[in-house]
């Protein structure tokens, strides 16, 4: 028995329950116009956790067949969408945001007594 294959690649979707699809793009040189072509290759996977969203980069590994198409579980999410991170910043800004309007406020209110 031989080692099982692990693919690193992107997540594309997250819609279907329990299962991702996870797309790897490589390139290589047409054989005869000698230019750099790229290939994609689409593996679904199963993600018990649901813990992998669009963008993430996951590994993946072999498995037995899930299922028509999943033939593979996902193994690790080795990087977070920017997106999420993206998010997750705007959020801080906006609770800065609001907490400068609080106090704001209150010194207002303060002058006012």
């Amino acid at each position: 028995m031989g080692q099982k294959r692990q693919i690193q690649g992107v997540v594309v979707s997250d819609k279907t329950p329990k299962t991702i699809v996870v797309e790897l793009e490589s390139h290589r040189r047409h054989p005869k116009y000698k230019k750099r072509v790229s290939f994609r290759a689409k593996y679904y996977a199963h993600d018990e956790n649901e813990i992998a969203h669009v963008g993430d980069t996951v590994t993946i590994q072999e498995s037995r067949p899930l299922s028509k198409l999943k033939r593979f579980v996902l193994v690790s999410v080795d990087k977070k969408a920017l997106e999420d991170i993206k998010i997750a910043e705007e959020r801080e800004v906006e609770e800065l945001l609001h907490e400068k309007d609080k106090e704001e406020v209150t010194e207002e209110a303060k002058e006012e007594e």
